[in-house]
């Protein structure tokens, strides 16, 4: 089993300063899952530190999460209003809750987390197992451009200090559609590293996997703002209902 295969992974090593990252701001996809959950249920796969689900549980809704980062959870419950939320800790592809939802959503190119295929297919197949009958499965992700890996390995410079010197390394592997980042830090204390995977997918690769699971593409926009989605785009919101 490769390390990036667990889905706790990523929180455990990026949860401490994931709230002061160049993060987008959470308002244009609160208003708009607000919009679509209509008053019900909603549960977030990989709800991280909260970014999005407190907001939107201050809005009154009635919240839940999934997240396989206890650290991340950690974050979630500090803020006003995390502490109130449930959470089930466990990998976003299982979707391990019961009942049944008016919106699943997954925001922020987490899909691209799960690093193998079938577990995307896995997610959409058990996110219709808890989706209410007119329900809506929405995922936010970014469009992949094929100039954004044209070469198998990249080498980014990050942050240079009197102290620590960081760079960022990138393996590609265009056929299977995935990339490996690894992230390096040399500072006094030693070498630090911070790996991170991505299996991507084209928008109507994603329609491919929801129609495996019953579920059909209802609207697709090019922001939260509904923006029209068109060949240029470079993410989508991508609305997702039951056939």
């Amino acid at each position: 089993m490769s390390i990036l295969d667990d889905p706790g992974l990523f929180g455990r090593q990026w949860a401490a300063g994931y709230d002061t990252g160049a993060n987008p701001d959470p308002k244009p996809a609160v208003d708009f899952l607000a919009e679509l959950a209509d008053g019900g249920r909603v549960l977030e796969l990989a709800i991280g530190t909260g970014r999005v689900a407190v907001p939107l549980a201050a809005r009154g809704l009635v919240v839940e999460g999934v997240e396989a980062s206890e650290e991340m959870v950690a974050y979630l419950r500090a803020k006003a209003g995390g502490e109130q939320i449930p959470i089930a800790i466990g990998d976003m592809a299982d979707v391990p809750v019961s009942g049944s939802f008016r919106l699943v959503y997954l925001v922020y190119n987490t899909l691209f987390n799960l690093v193998d295929v079938n577990r995307q297919v896995d997610c959409f197949r058990n996110v219709a197992r808890v989706l209410a009958p007119d329900g809506a499965f929405v995922i936010e992700a970014f469009v992949p451009d094929p100039a954004d890996f044209d070469r198998d390995e990249q080498v980014q410079m990050r942050d240079v200090t009197e102290d620590s010197a960081t760079i960022r390394l990138h393996r590609y592997d265009r056929e299977a559609q995935t990339s490996i980042r690894q992230t390096i830090t040399f500072d006094s204390r030693g070498v630090h590293l911070k790996p991170f995977g991505m299996r991507y997918s084209w928008p109507e690769q994603i329609d491919e996997m929801a129609a495996q699971a019953g579920l059909r593409l209802a609207e697709r926009y090019a922001d939260w703002h509904r923006q029209p989605f068109d060949a240029d785009s470079r993410n989508h919101i991508s609305v997702y209902r039951r056939t």
